[in-house]
């Protein structure tokens, strides 16, 4: 199986999930800043990046876990990629989408914005960092939701 945590950048709370989902962040505690700053990806998604998959690793199922950016246009995008199993012979029920974007917070965008459209990193780096600490919990609970979702019966 594929899954698939996309939000509108990319970089932040998808991939954070991502982290979650394949056990290299904790969820029984909220990490600090710096452990969030130090994720690969985590606020670093370059603009040839975006709209493709990017592959965070196999979790504990033996399903591959990937991000998606995809920008303001999430039933487009959407549509497209699902179109993908059929032509690769997939059942498309082998391809999970997991939308974050609920669990962003006004830090996350104000951070993410500052250092992603504005090339502001050192300014909006740790402000999306302590955003995402604020959020952590609701991102845990996207990830417990999907790993329910797809666990072997």
């Amino acid at each position: 199986m594929h899954i698939i945590y996309h939000d509108i950048g990319g970089s932040h709370s998808s991939v954070v999930a991502s982290y979650i989902h394949l056990n290299k962040l904790p969820t029984d505690r909220i990490p600090s800043p710096k452990e969030i700053i130090d994720v690969p990806m985590f606020d670093r998604l370059e603009r040839d990046q975006i709209g493709r998959l990017i592959f965070h690793g196999v979790d504990e199922y033996g399903n591959k876990v990937y991000t998606l950016s995809r920008l303001n246009y999430e039933h487009p995008m959407l549509n497209a990629i699902k179109s993908i199993p059929e032509m690769v012979g997939l059942d498309e029920k082998e391809v999970v989408f997991v939308n974050t974007t609920p669990s962003v917070n006004f830090l996350m965008q104000l951070g993410g914005g500052s250092s992603r459209k504005l090339k502001m990193v050192t300014f909006g780096r740790p402000i999306v960092a302590y955003g995402t600490t604020k959020a952590y919990g609701d991102i845990v609970d996207i990830v417990n939701k999907t790993k329910l979702k797809i666990a072997p019966s």
